[in-house]
């Protein structure tokens, strides 16, 4: 059966689907919204899409999508007091967490029949820029650029309480991004926007604590990027500008903005990182990317670029183009559905 793959095109303030089937990018159709979108959280079983979008005030959207037309119908919104920047559903579908970059706000809602409820959690780090739970719903982690670390949290229900230790340090400089669990959650990968990184760190089942390990650099060595800071613009002085980071089964898979590129990272059998087995080329500045649930491919947008590509992933880790197909303007965020 063919998958669904949803990309958010900021500045058309669309939502395109399309069809994945084999190698085949197939668009399906393309949904307005009330607003410019940058990240979202689909909830598969009930097929509800929540959708952040800027605006005075900003808010959450609730949309129903329709499997067999793409289209997507708004169903709801609820104002925020701050743009969100990622969104997490929680395992279960009765909570939305999200976070606030330039609020630096992370913010957790009860989920009730698809309807958001007031916040019952909140929390305050600097430059927050992503949020994501384990699957037995019992852990948040919430990644603070600005602070350069990861925030963790016990999760019940709508409500976090920290862990001890609260936070986990990033190195000093790196900006920390987006961070993945790997599939058996023993290990958490994190890519780094300023130092262009992918950093691994361990993961207790249990007590759901994360403990840094090692790092890979994921950054063309022939493009001449070096280490970037906060408030500096990375194209203007050719600076590292990581973005999004995904697990493909044996790999991990990074992007970087400056040079454009898209890495992949081998893993050891413990989901420790080894060494960069492939680095491409791909659609310009590529700040969102998705994996396939089989990890055999991966679909890949560039904010500079109206094109989608899927690579396929070899048994070796290396990438190659097999899909292409047209996306709206701004695209930076992407999800693949299981059929």
């Amino acid at each position: 059966m063919p998958e669904l793959v949803l990309i958010a095109n900021a500045a058309d303030a669309t939502i395109s689907t399309f069809t994945l089937d084999g190698d085949a990018l197939t668009p399906l159709a393309t949904s307005a919204l009330s607003g410019s979108c940058s990240t979202f959280a689909v909830d598969a079983d009930r097929d509800l899409v929540f959708a952040a979008v800027k605006g005075d005030p900003p808010a959450i959207l609730t949309l129903a999508l329709d499997r067999a037309s793409g289209t997507l119908t708004e169903l709801g919104r609820t104002p925020c007091d701050a743009a969100q920047t990622y969104l997490t559903l929680a395992p279960g579908g009765e909570a939305l967490l999200g976070a606030a970059y330039h609020a630096g706000v992370g913010t957790v809602w009860p989920v009730t029949d698809g309807h958001l409820g007031e916040p019952a959690a909140s929390l305050s780090y600097p430059n927050l820029h992503c949020v994501l739970t384990s699957s037995d719903g019992r852990h948040a982690y919430f990644v603070s650029l600005g602070a350069d670390l990861v925030a963790q949290f016990a999760l019940d229900g709508a409500t976090l309480a920290p862990l001890d230790p609260p936070s986990v340090a990033a190195p000093e400089g790196s900006g920390p991004r987006h961070l993945v669990l790997a599939p058996d959650e023993r290990s958490a990968y994190l890519v780094t926007e300023f130092s262009g990184e992918v950093i691994r760190f361990d993961r207790d089942a249990e007590s759901g604590v994360l403990t840094r390990a090692e790092q890979v650099t994921i950054v063309d060595p022939d493009a001449g990027l070096t280490h970037s800071r906060f408030g500096a613009d990375p194209i203007a002085e050719h600076l590292i500008w990581g973005a999004d980071v995904h697990v493909a089964g044996a790999f991990v898979l990074a992007s970087e903005r400056s040079a454009s590129t898209l890495a992949s990272v081998a893993l050891d059998p413990d989901g420790h990182l080894t060494e960069v087995v492939d680095l491409v080329p791909t659609e310009a500045q590529p700040r969102g990317f998705a994996v396939t649930p089989d990890g055999t491919r991966a679909v890949v947008v560039g904010e500079k670029s109206t094109t989608a590509t899927v690579y396929g992933i070899d048994a070796s880790g290396h990438l190659s183009v097999v899909a292409t197909a047209p996306t709206g303007h701004g695209a930076n965020w992407v999800r693949v559905l299981s059929a």
